[in-house]
């Protein structure tokens, strides 16, 4: 028995602090987009803080994260890095990957902001 789908379209918060799991998280992601029929059909914010921001850093950043960002920013997913890591990194939204912004309040704020507003909570 095929469960209907819902009314409106879910929206998802991933949370990523783990650098070991950047890749692991991005592949959830594209897999959540596929799984659902696209990007038009759910939307994704991606918050990070912690060491995982480091692999977003724009000098530094590893060829394969750099391409699934830019793809991931061209459907309409959100990549909110921590105000509170970019400041103990050291960087800006220019250091960053094309395609962020800044959670200035902290990440786990722009987290809980997010939830209220009907986000599900996913930390793979």
């Amino acid at each position: 028995m095929k469960t209907p789908a819902p009314s409106a379209k879910l929206k998802v918060v991933y949370h990523l602090s783990d650098r070991d799991k950047v890749n692991f998280v991005l592949g959830n992601i594209a897999n959540h987009i596929d799984g659902v029929g696209g990007p038009d059909n759910v939307t994704i914010a991606l918050v990070i803080h912690g060491l995982a921001l480091r692999a977003f850093h724009s000098t530094s950043a590893n060829p394969d994260i750099s391409k699934r960002v830019g793809q991931f920013s061209k459907a309409g997913l959100e990549f909110a890095a921590c105000g509170n890591t970019m400041k103990s990194q050291n960087v800006g939204l220019r250091d960053l990957l094309p395609g962020f912004v800044a959670a200035e309040r902290g990440g786990v704020v722009r987290i809980a902001e997010l939830q209220s507003h009907g986000y599900l909570y996913l930390r793979p």
